[in-house]
């Protein structure tokens, strides 16, 4: 192929009008101009440009307060309160409200804790029951507002908005279980939780759609690029540092967030071995968890930089234009085929992965009867062991330069196997979630094969993300989470009610877990669908968000058309 094909050559792409195309700054950019005053990599920038970083095109330089005032609101925003201790609290609440289906004795002693149940949704259902349709719930309106408020984010600071508005919330509800007590509150601690886990997913989604602009602007990218511009490196080894910038910044957060699950559970055995005869040591607990997140997350809102996006469409709503996104999104996946493939295969993945952290945390919570301590004590091991494989699998990554799916492609083996050593608990007592030894053993190996799949899931899908599309696609992202966690817990609910056992749930989600992996490891083409991407963002947008021509023509070497 040659170097000066024309984009439109090697991938046809006409424009389908999503988003307004634009020249930047008459026609070119900033790289540009340091190009033609012949600026070397690493050499001080002149003041001239200097002066104007925030209105360039490619945003400001990420400084390192920056990064780490991003890596320590995930250290905060690690799941402990809303992800964890909630749905523990929440769920003894339900346990201390069921009776017996059997006897109709109340509170249900019966040791097969499916035949304990109580009124919800016009039917008696089981605690896990009523615990998976309440992520149901969940999932079904954080799918709403993606929907809505996805492509918001793409434009002005609605980023920076929707992810301190999340972020309150979230705060606000977690101290609302201090208002709680016990199983007269059941209605009010389901209900917290569900406010408070779906603000805690909309800030993982709009917290994850920060990191590829945050890359793509680091000095080691943008001196890249400028080397790229001055034809000193091939496209091919400026995208391998891109994407070692992009594996970096998403492999450190996810290891802060790692760091900050082990660092609270830590401090947390302050309040709950002193006070462990206190009535309110959980919902204590919890606060002080909270007020954790509180103190890490608040710089990131004060140092974060001002990368504005294309200004609000006129004649558009805030409450419709997320839907006409997606609906113009979706209509591209001819032009993003391996973008919309990888969504569907992690709609399948994301769905096992996710009900199956439910439905372990179900049956942990009720073999370890709902302690904190010794959910604690498990969090732990498993926070120990995600904090050492983030760094691991990135150190590896960087050493042998190894490319992002087949990281990603390792985390996913782990999750069916972890489907699968729970659906062994259907035939025999002995293994598949029934021990206390398997829960120390589920979060160790969660701990060392799972943990860097957050990482990598995200790191795939901002290469197969459209740059300066960030806000829509993660959201098209989060949707397909979330879509897939709506349908699993309902599905799951269903089969348990059925049959009356947790375990036969886990059979469901084994074979979706292998359909998805045969997805990822057969159809999806990293290398055409990055192409596809840089493709897609200067047909629409022009050569702005730090996107070259050169990349989608000759982003990998042999590359096909």
């Amino acid at each position: 192929m040659s170097r000066n094909m024309p984009i439109a050559t090697a991938v046809e792409l006409p424009n389908q009008g999503i988003a307004p195309t634009h020249e930047p700054h008459g026609g070119h950019h900033a790289s540009d101009a340091m190009s033609e005053k012949h600026v070397e990599a690493g050499d001080e920038i002149p003041s001239d440009l200097v002066m104007h970083e925030e209105a360039m095109p490619e945003g400001p330089t990420t400084s390192r307060w920056e990064e780490w005032a991003y890596y320590l609101y995930y250290n905060g925003d690690s799941g402990v309160g809303p992800g964890s201790y909630a749905q523990t609290l929440s769920q003894n609440y339900l346990t201390q409200a069921t009776h017996d289906k059997i006897t109709g004795a109340k509170p249900c002693t019966n040791p097969n804790a499916d035949l304990c149940v109580l009124q919800f949704a016009g039917q008696e259902r089981s605690v896990a029951s009523v615990a998976l349709i309440a992520n149901g719930i969940t999932f079904a309106v954080m799918t709403f507002l993606f929907t809505t408020i996805g492509s918001i984010a793409d434009y002005e600071n609605w980023n920076k908005y929707i992810l301190l508005i999340a972020t309150v919330i979230c705060w606000g509800v977690q101290f609302g279980f201090l208002g709680t007590k016990d199983g007269n509150d059941w209605q009010t601690g389901i209900a917290l939780y569900i406010v408070g886990y779906i603000a805690y997913g909309v800030t993982l989604v709009f917290y994850a759609s920060v990191f590829p602009r945050l890359a793509r602007n680091t000095q080691k990218a943008k001196d890249a690029r400028l080397r790229l511009d001055n034809s000193e490196i091939s496209p091919e080894e400026y995208e391998m540092v891109e994407m070692l910038e992009r594996n970096r910044i998403s492999n450190i957060s996810t290891a802060h967030s790692d760091w900050g699950y082990l660092i609270t559970l830590a401090l947390n055995l302050a309040i709950l071995l002193p006070l462990a005869n206190n009535p309110m040591v959980d919902q204590y607990t919890l606060a002080f968890t909270n007020c954790y997140w509180i103190v890490l997350g608040l710089p990131w809102f004060f140092v974060q930089k001002n990368r504005r996006g294309p200004a609000f469409p006129k004649d558009s709503h805030w409450w419709s234009i997320g839907w006409k996104q997606v609906y113009l999104a979706l209509k591209q996946y001819k032009r993003l085929p391996y973008t919309f493939i990888y969504l569907f295969a992690f709609f399948l993945l994301a769905d096992s992965l996710n009900t199956t952290g439910s439905v372990v945390g179900i049956v942990q919570n009720q073999h370890i009867q709902f302690s904190f301590l010794q959910s604690t004590y498990l969090g732990l091991s498993q926070a120990a062991t995600s904090t050492f494989s983030c760094y691991a699998y990135w150190y590896f990554q960087r050493y042998f330069k190894i490319k992002t799916k087949v990281m990603f492609e390792v985390c996913v083996v782990v999750t069916v196997f972890l489907s699968f050593w729970g659906m062994l608990g259907i035939w025999t007592n002995k293994i598949g979630y029934h021990n206390t030894w398997e829960f120390w053993f589920y979060n160790v190996v969660f701990g060392l094969g799972q943990a860097p799949y957050y990482a990598y899931a995200q790191t795939m899908m901002a290469e197969l993300t459209p740059p300066g599309f960030e806000g829509m696609f993660f959201g098209l992202f989060g949707i397909t989470n979330r879509v897939s966690s709506l349908i699993g817990p309902n599905v799951c609910a269903a089969i348990i009610d059925r049959t009356n056992n947790s375990w036969d749930a886990f059979a469901f989600l084994f074979a979706l877990s292998a359909a998805a992996a045969l997805v990822i490891f057969v159809f999806v083409d990293m290398e055409k669908g990055r192409a596809q991407a840089i493709a897609f963002s200067i047909e629409e947008r022009g050569s702005v968000e730090g996107v070259r021509e050169e990349q989608a023509t000759h982003i990998v070497s042999g590359l096909k058309h």
